[in-house]
């Protein structure tokens, strides 16, 4: 019997946080920490043009070389839009795609999320924990949780 490939739609989550490309970043670094968010998209004009992931706040915030007080560090921020600091040329991956071939992306890219875009829309997005959560499924036995903890 042939097994059915799972899909990115099955696993992708679906209710998303995004910015506009002219918010600043005190908004994504605030919905980041209140939302224990590491990546999110960006939208110009319900479109997708860029990913902020934390790993570009800290670059942004250079809050840790200059010994910035909190305060000051969202002062910093304050005056940085989510356009200036975001990576413009996202990686993407269709909602029907096998997420096998989504982690070979992300592992050969060396990144922690795909946006799930259909056609021009973006319907979700599939993260490392996603992944994680679905092989958790695969190695826990059968009506146990394995411990997995639903965020």
């Amino acid at each position: 019997m042939a097994e059915t490939a799972i899909r990115v739609r099955e696993v992708m989550r679906t209710e998303l946080i995004t910015l506009e490309k002219d918010e600043h970043l005190t908004l994504a670094s605030d919905l980041m920490k209140l939302g224990r968010i590491r990546h999110m998209p960006v939208l110009s004009h319900d479109r997708l043009v860029g990913i902020v992931t934390q790993r570009d706040l800290f670059r942004a915030a250079v809050s840790s070389v200059l010994g910035f007080r909190p305060a000051a560090e969202r002062e910093w921020l304050t005056k940085i839009r989510v356009a200036e600091v975001m990576t413009k040329d996202v990686v993407t991956a269709g909602p029907d795609w096998p997420v096998s071939q989504a982690v070979d992306v992300m592992l050969e890219r060396c990144i922690g999320c795909l946006p799930v875009v259909d056609g021009e829309r973006l319907v979700g997005l599939l993260s490392e924990t996603d992944c994680l959560r679905l092989l958790a499924r695969f190695l826990s036995p059968a009506g146990t949780s394995a411990g997995v903890v639903s965020s």
